[in-house]
């Protein structure tokens, strides 16, 4: 990556921690080692209470477990966290807080997402939503777009080295800032939200970038992270459209190379960037 698009947060593609080698047969029949990512189960403690057990590749088991508390209500913006606790040897992370918690009732009802490594969103996360207001003064350019792909595809990253991973980036205009993988995306994000609520980070000004597709928790998760803007390098479904339309949420797929859609929120985008050939003949009728 380039010194003058410094990340705050990137892949360590080196962390052996993370992926393990495996002895494999390739389609001409030669043995050869290549890294396979390692997932690892993370039960997660609010207080005294067990919350979900995630399957993570546990790099960041601070950030998951405040970005999932952040992104199902049950840390609130003036909650203050007395104590972050993880133990690899029995998987577990421990977040405490000043304020008593109790979430049982609330974990009865539930909604099993589609999430990659199960996904889950409780039930009161909509209530939330349906009050969050998005900024309307925000812009994206086009050009920031095509700077934003460029950047991250060429990032080192697990994904290049390993795949079976998702990413999840938070970026600024044309900067990425925040890069973060896991075996979920909705993983990925939630590092992304503890990372914020942790350094007190607002979104209003912020594009989120994914790798995976657009669902209906993908969509959820980023209005509630105060996040105006959604890009996906892959498609959405129907329900994340209509729930981005109903927040105000700018949703772009399909992001590859020099090309993206616009599926809500067009009035945000800027079209800045022209392809070279149009550029060519402005100047022919010049």
């Amino acid at each position: 990556m380039s010194d003058n698009c410094p990340y705050i947060l990137k892949p360590d593609p080196t962390d052996k921690r993370l992926f393990e080698t495996v002895r494999v047969m390739d389609h001409d029949g030669r043995e050869r080692d290549i890294p396979i990512i390692a997932e690892h189960p993370l039960t997660l403690f609010l207080n005294g209470q067990e919350i979900v057990t995630m399957m993570t590749i546990c790099d960041y088991p601070d950030l998951l477990g405040v970005g999932y508390l952040v992104n199902q209500n049950m840390l609130k913006p003036d909650d203050r966290i007395t104590a972050i606790n993880y133990d690899p040897d029995i998987e577990t992370v421990v977040i405490r807080t000043e304020r008593r918690t109790n979430y049982e009732e609330k974990m009865r009802k539930k909604t099993l997402t589609s999430g990659c490594s199960q996904g889950t969103v409780f039930g009161d996360v909509m209530e939330k939503f349906e009050r969050v207001v998005l900024p309307d003064n925000v812009e994206i350019r086009s050009s920031w777009i095509l700077a934003l792909l460029k950047a991250i595809n060429t990032t080192p990253s697990l994904y290049i080295k390993a795949g079976a991973i998702h990413g999840c980036v938070l970026c600024q205009d044309d900067r990425p800032l925040v890069y973060i993988e896991d075996v979920g995306r909705h993983n990925a994000l939630d590092k992304i939200a503890g990372y914020m609520y942790l350094h007190d980070i607002s979104g209003a000004d912020k594009v989120m970038y994914t790798t995976g597709r657009m669902t209906s928790e993908m969509v959820i998760k980023t209005v509630q992270m105060g996040i105006p803007i959604l890009i996906s390098r892959s498609g959405a479904t129907v329900w994340a459209i209509e729930l981005a339309k109903q927040t105000g949420l700018t949703l772009i797929s399909r992001a590859k190379g020099k090309r993206f859609l616009v599926l809500s929120g067009k009035e945000r985008i800027v079209y800045d960037w022209r392809p070279p050939s149009e550029k060519r003949a402005d100047r022919r009728i010049a």
